[in-house]
């Protein structure tokens, strides 16, 4: 029987590589992605996330009428669930070594997602389902560019994604319910 693993270095050489470069801390040798690129993907999904809680937030204010119990009970759940979403996307830029930007300045321009605030309960429903569609689709496209270069990148972005997903099912049925 062979003791040679076929699919894992060997531990001798993980231990001399892990003991290289101690400052990168959970970057090690390993790591096969672009990482500035990573970061900057990571930060454009951080200012969506801080664009979608931020006007989840205000239609959760805004939101009345008579199906707006409904309504406001989601956009505050969606709210903190983007919060969480942006926490988990802070955190894993600084274990790749980068500074998560909260600037408020050009938050805008590094969302993939709009603010449009909406003048009415459907509209705003409308335009967090045009948000969560945005979301789902730029999620999906950076989970399939890091593949296996960077997996624990990747499930952080497929766990936001299927959130999203759940979001936009979620305003599509109170779309729905909403008068015309």
């Amino acid at each position: 029987m062979s003791t040679k693993q076929p699919f894992l270095t060997d531990i001798q050489t993980l231990r001399d590589r892990a003991r290289q470069h101690i400052e990168q801390g959970a970057v090690t040798a390993g790591y096969q992605a672009d990482r500035e690129t990573v970061l900057k993907l990571l930060n454009e999904a951080l200012a969506t996330e801080i664009v979608c809680t931020l006007r989840y937030k205000r239609h959760y204010y805004m939101a009345d009428g008579l199906s707006a119990s409904i309504a406001a009970a989601e956009f505050l759940e969606h709210a903190q669930q983007e919060q969480q979403h942006a926490d988990w996307l802070a955190e894993r830029i600084v274990q790749l070594g980068g500074a998560p930007n909260f600037s408020p300045e050009g938050l805008q321009a590094r969302s993939h997602a709009e603010y449009v605030e909406g003048d009415t309960l459907r509209e705003m429903v409308k335009e967090d389902l045009i948000a969560e569609r945005i979301a789902i689709d730029s999620y999906r496209e950076i989970a399939t560019y890091l593949g296996d270069k960077d997996p624990t990148t990747r499930r952080i972005m497929e766990d936001i994604l299927a959130q999203e997903e759940e979001h936009a099912d979620d305003m599509a049925a109170i779309l729905e319910a909403l008068p015309a």
